[in-house]
């Protein structure tokens, strides 16, 4: 297990690539992001809105993938008010108690903005039993809503025949993962690695049906070729704080005085609902860093934090789980706490962890001297 010289990532993360300085592809990137010439992006984003604008003014011109939270906040903004499009949201909404603060930001976004607003709601009996058998066998507890966030904007687009369908940010590029190519397409989008495909035969027993597995694959090549997606980040600077300062200009409300989260180091990303929390916090057991070290790592590139300050965050938060998370999913479930934790056990990776005189898992102290060292 190695860290990245300059942030504090580690080379567990799924797809990451350093170069032979020990630097990680996200630090490189967002260096390179000083050399971009973003006059010149954001009028290539100006010719494609054009290329895709509707003559009838009642017509969507483009399809955005929204959660509500600040980033989705400025996607409308853009696409909205400095492209003067006519979007269509589409959301898909997860099982989970949703936060005050994600209640609000869901209707603020329409409101705000003046968009109507897709909203699919995914089969709960189906997402039960499939939450608790990719959380069982494969540590990915909420695939099946990752796997829809991804698939439905694109089924929607084709189906209302909006040919421009507007992400965010390329997770691969911007953090580091499998397909960290810099392009302004989000074709291969669905292979990023943060819902990987799992075989559709691997998911079919008694209780589960084909039938049941409907928008779970990616659309065919024919019909992913009548659309455009496109990634945001590509033609306007993409930076998580800046859009959330933007974004509380326009009515986004984050976590404060509603939940102090254990195993975070702020209160506006992924604050959406509580449950859901669960399934990025699963990279700790099995790659030995979660939502600390993400959001700590980022912040040491926008020169928000020294990478020191970044470890001792990392080494305080990244291995607490919130209870809340723990309860709000376990309630959906149906798990005790005991069958919970149980599970969770079976995850740990033991190449990377060891536990401690209370007998709590810790990262091995080999590896928490070579974070601290870089």
């Amino acid at each position: 297990m190695k860290f990245c010289k300059e942030c504090i990532m580690p080379d567990t993360r799924p797809g990451i690539q350093f170069d032979e300085n020990g630097v990680c592809v996200a630090c490189i990137h967002e260096k390179r992001k000083k050399e971009i010439n973003w006059d010149e992006r954001y009028e290539e984003l100006k010719k494609i809105c054009d290329k895709y604008r509707r003559k009838n003014e009642s017509d969507y011109d483009c399809l955005i993938a929204v959660s509500g939270g600040k980033d989705s906040q400025y996607q409308v903004y853009v696409m909205k008010e400095l492209m003067n499009m006519n979007p269509l949201l589409v959301t898909v909404q997860d099982f989970f108690t949703m936060t005050e603060a994600g209640k609000h930001n869901l209707n603020n976004i329409q409101e705000s903005f003046g968009c109507n607003m897709f909203a699919f709601k995914p089969n709960r009996k189906v997402g039960k039993y499939l939450t608790r058998k990719t959380f069982e066998k494969w540590g990915r507890p909420l695939w099946y809503v990752d796997r829809l966030l991804y698939t439905v904007p694109l089924y929607m687009a084709i189906k209302f025949n909006i040919p421009l369908v507007v992400y965010g940010e390329n997770v691969s590029y911007e953090y580091g993962g499998v397909d960290c190519e810099e392009t302004y397409s989000a074709r291969e989008q669905i292979n990023n690695g943060v819902a990987p495909n799992i075989k559709l035969e691997d998911l079919v027993d008694e209780n589960i049906s084909y039938q049941d597995l409907s928008f779970l694959e990616a659309p065919s090549v024919e019909e992913l070729n009548k659309i455009d997606p496109i990634y945001l980040s590509y033609f306007v600077p993409w930076n998580s704080v800046a859009n959330y300062e933007f974004a509380k200009t326009r009515g986004f409300k984050d976590l404060t005085g509603e939940w102090d989260r254990t195993n975070h180091i702020e209160n506006f990303n992924q604050i959406d609902s509580i449950g859901y929390l669960l399934n990025a916090w699963m990279k700790y057991p099995k790659f030995g860093h979660a939502y600390a070290t993400d959001y700590a790592a980022r912040w040491v590139r926008y020169g928000l934090l020294t990478r020191d300050e970044a470890v001792k965050l990392a080494e305080e938060k990244d291995h607490a789980l919130d209870p809340k998370i723990v309860d709000d999913f376990c309630a959906f479930t149906g798990y005790t706490l005991s069958e919970f934790y149980s599970i969770i056990e079976k995850h740990y990776n033991k190449d990377l962890f060891e536990k401690n005189e209370f007998g709590q898992w810790r990262l091995k102290k080999e590896f928490i001297e070579k974070r601290r060292k870089g």
